[in-house]
């Protein structure tokens, strides 16, 4: 127990990846440490319009501007070397306002255990979340090494994985698979890695009405998330292009909700299998624009193939369509599975084909999208929820810094409410028939 076991710790988190509070696990820690009475600061990039500072929801946000697009080895030394310049010096900043106990650092990269080591003498705890497995995703990326320079680097992710791994003293980590990789090649014991999972709190994310339904003979896909290289969205394009094309399945939309580094490049992908009038790409969205989309939309697409990364990964993807009631169709993961359970049509990696066949499918029988859809909202809200997620999270806080303060890390909704924030109304789903309808139809009586 540390000498402040009676003071509310501050706690300091860490992202490179994603700004906040647009990256949904961080934000839901964020709050579950709020709620259990941590005071939170984060250090992490802006996003597009947004200030050097903000206090949003009882958080204290500490942004800086972000490294150009990096390209090539060079450009991602220079993005990771620019980042952890920049957020050493926001350490700084926060700590003129106030000390901070404990520093939790997302990854990617595996680069701020090493500023976690300079504050340590200042009595700062280390948490490592572990969202990404960075040697796996050169793998997935780029191929086993070969070449002497893909050997330095892949070697150079593994040295760096293991020092985060090594400095930590606690390791939190989003499924059971990651853990494995923490116990075994970071060389640490099982209780020292806590699996906690990025469940969608399901009293939040939960079907409305949506403002503008797709047309009634419509189908519309979706697809939410980022779209990087491993992603697999070119592979939901070639999909989409079998239904439309091939297939002659004019009434299928599909909007594309996320940013990424391929952007860009699905965009002209897109236009170039002649989608433009069927796919939609949206950008970055935000919660109240996710519930819009998915509420409205039909079926999910999970187009992640199998590869070193993805097959160990936890597609949150995959979870948020659960939320809303939709069924989805997947490529074969390990982990995917243990999400989806049978509420997911999973095909074989890469089958492009097959992939098209169950989305066929599921167009065909509505029955069949209920069936899904209900069991899936079920699945998530039962054993996939962010609430004993956070209290597992918040456990290990208490932990490390000697910090308890009684009652739930996200606390139960006095009633259920009606309609959200915006004035949108929310789905009834206590009333079963109604439910049913909704999932049918996916828009207002």
């Amino acid at each position: 127990m540390t000498a402040r076991a009676t003071a509310a710790p501050h706690v300091l988190i860490i992202v490179q990846n994603l700004p906040v509070p647009l990256d949904r696990r961080v934000w839901l820690e964020c709050q579950a440490l709020l709620t259990r009475g941590y005071r939170v600061s984060v250090i992490c990039p802006k996003g597009p319009g947004d200030p050097a500072r903000q206090h949003i929801d009882g958080v204290d946000i500490y942004k800086y501007a972000p490294a150009p697009e990096a390209k090539g080895i060079l450009g991602f030394i220079w993005e990771f070397a620019y980042s952890w310049v920049r957020t050493a010096w926001l350490t700084l900043v926060v700590s003129r306002w106030g000390r901070f106990d404990i520093m939790q650092a997302c990854n990617p990269p595996d680069t701020y255990w090493l500023l976690a080591l300079l504050w340590r003498p200042w009595g700062v705890k280390f948490i490592f979340d572990h969202h990404d497995l960075n040697p796996e995703l050169f793998i997935s990326r780029f191929g086993v090494p070969n070449s002497i320079g893909q050997k330095v680097q892949y070697t150079g992710l593994r040295w760096l994985e293991r020092r985060s791994f090594r400095a930590a003293d606690r390791i939190t980590s989003t499924n059971e698979s990651y853990k494995a990789v923490a116990v075994r090649r970071g060389d640490r014991r099982p209780d020292e890695v806590t699996v906690v999972r990025s469940g969608p709190d399901t009293q939040q994310m939960r079907p409305i009405y949506p403002a503008s339904p797709r047309p009634e003979e419509g189908i519309n896909l979706a697809y939410l998330g980022i779209m990087g290289p491993q992603d697999g969205v070119d592979q939901a394009l070639l999909v989409i292009d079998e239904l439309v094309n091939k297939r002659g399945y004019k009434h299928v939309t599909a909007t594309m909700l996320g940013f990424g580094d391929c952007l860009e490049e699905l965009k002209q992908q897109s236009s170039e299998l002649g989608l433009d009038a069927h796919v939609t790409f949206t950008g970055r969205v935000d919660r109240v624009e996710i519930a819009e989309y998915l509420s409205r939309a039909d079926i999910g697409l999970c187009p992640d193939l199998k590869t070193p990364l993805n097959d160990l990964s936890t597609m949150n993807k995959t979870m948020e369509y659960m939320s809303y009631g939709l069924p989805a169709v997947s490529f074969d993961l390990a982990e995917t599975r243990v999400s989806g359970g049978d509420t997911v049509q999973y095909v074989p990696s890469g089958d492009i084909s097959a992939f098209a066949d169950a989305v066929e499918k599921l167009m065909g029988d509505a029955e069949l999208r209920v069936e899904l859809g209900m069991k899936a909202r079920e699945r998530v809200s039962t054993e996939l929820d962010w609430r004993p997620q956070a209290e597992a999270y918040v456990a290990v806080f208490d932990e490390v810094s000697g910090f308890s303060k009684p009652g739930p890390a996200v606390p139960a909704a006095e009633f259920v409410a009606q309609v959200d924030a915006q004035g949108r109304a929310y789905v009834d789903l206590d009333d079963l028939e109604e439910f049913e309808r909704y999932l049918r139809e996916r828009r207002a009586q």
